[in-house]
């Protein structure tokens, strides 16, 4: 029982460490809406270091990096 039950566990441990390090992504911007995903240096938010801005015409203009700290704004067309 114990040979079967540890590797199940250490598969277990990794699987949760691989997703809780990977960075956070912004949801996808939904049909006939305008979006804007603003990306930040750290969890303070007050160093803007790219932006992401699509359109109702489904134009993407982008400046900048991407990080895990992340502001999304979305409103209908």
């Amino acid at each position: 029982m114990i040979r079967r039950l540890l590797p199940a566990t250490v598969l277990a441990v990794a699987a949760v460490t691989v997703v809780t390090a990977s960075p956070a992504e912004a949801r996808a911007c939904k049909f006939d809406h305008a979006c804007a995903t603003i990306y930040y240096s750290d969890s303070t938010r007050t160093t803007v270091v790219g932006e992401k801005y699509e359109d109702c015409n489904g134009a993407v203009d982008m400046w900048g990096v991407r990080s895990g700290y992340i502001d999304f704004y979305e409103s209908p067309c």
